[in-house]
């Protein structure tokens, strides 16, 4: 078996996906004349070629315009169902799917419109493909922290369609402490906490995401082996890292996937996982992104093996569904 049939074939969740970010410039464009709306591109080829950034700011004003054409709930449908498809292709059986509520709310759309949008399209990849999906709504820490807690109050109707809440967007300056109140309010209704920390920012925003946020999973963290504390602390908590190497490139986190600290977190002992981001804007997804690392990094199937296992386990799922995923996960690499 070819190595990408092998990945593919492995039982494994994502758990750091952006649905703005799956956006292709093909749907991009057929919302747009959907919805009447002009975008600043002539072509799909031109929209790929502003896919050249210079670090996560030049992405994220890119980002922020191609989410305009999101406007009905059929165009939220369409976005979720089209990711949920293609994760399903790539072996991905349980998805905890970020979104950005703030991007859409301060254009007009009500959260009733992406919330029914999202949730109708995850019941039925569920029917149609028994792939499992959850929601996570992240707060733009480039926005006040009063923002976050609005837009927490804007979304409590909506709790029962929610699993977590996050932080996202730009990193560097906005440190997660500032958003403690709005975590605390979705923690304290039950949903779980993670929190985008050290892929621009220090090894310190780990720490403070960790303590003042009482995040159960860092989203990037590739900054934390500044930091021998920080490692020490991830290893002994087994706080997962949901890395996403093609993303980290994109972005000149790092200049190629060679250098990627993946596989030394991963050796050090500290709970790794492979996800896509941005995949529409970052060239690929979940299998793009295992087998990028997998020849850049050198790593075994027994190395993928573990990082597909760390997926599951850092899941927000029962321990019974993962027992299941785990045997099926097992039942592969037997093979």
């Amino acid at each position: 078996m070819d190595l990408t049939s092998f990945i593919r074939q492995l039982p494994k969740a994502e758990l750091h996906v952006h649905i703005e970010g799956t956006l292709e410039p093909e749907m991009m464009f057929e919302l747009a004349l959907r919805n009447d709306i002009d975008l600043p591109f002539d072509s799909v080829d031109e929209i790929r070629r502003a896919y050249d950034f210079t670090n996560l700011q030049s992405f994220l004003d890119i980002y922020y315009q191609g989410a305009a054409v999101l406007v009905t709930e059929q165009d939220f449908y369409d976005l979720m169902l089209a990711y949920l498809e293609r994760a399903h292709a790539d072996g991905v059986v349980r998805a905890e799917i970020f979104f950005d509520p703030q991007t859409h709310t301060a254009r007009g759309i009500d959260f009733s419109v992406f919330m029914d949008g999202f949730s109708r399209a995850i019941d039925d990849a569920a029917a149609r493909w028994g792939i499992s999906a959850g929601l996570i709504m992240c707060f733009l820490r480039h926005l006040p922290p009063e923002d976050a807690v609005a837009t927490w109050y804007q979304a409590e109707p909506f709790i029962d369609q929610l699993l977590g809440v996050g932080l996202d967007s730009s990193e560097v300056g906005n440190p997660p402490e500032w958003f403690a109140e709005a975590f605390r309010l979705a923690r304290e209704a039950g949903l779980h906490a993670v929190a985008h920390a050290a892929e621009e920012g220090p090894p310190v925003y780990i720490t403070n995401a960790v303590d003042a946020l009482k995040a159960e999973r860092i989203d990037h963290g590739v900054r934390s082996e500044g930091d021998a504390g920080v490692i020490a602390m991830l290893v002994r908590t087994q706080i997962p890292l949901t890395m996403c190497p093609l993303s980290n490139v994109k972005l000149r986190v790092f200049d190629e996937i060679g250098d990627h600290n993946l596989k030394q977190l991963l050796d050090l002992g500290v709970m790794v996982t492979i996800n896509s981001d941005d995949p529409a804007y970052f060239g690929g997804y979940v299998v793009a992104n295992y087998l990028a690392a997998a020849e850049g990094l050198d790593l075994s199937r027994e190395d993928l093996i573990h990082l597909a296992r760390n997926s599951i386990e850092a899941a927000f799922m029962s321990d019974a569904n993962k027992a299941v995923l785990f045997d099926e996960l097992d039942a592969v690499a037997a093979e």
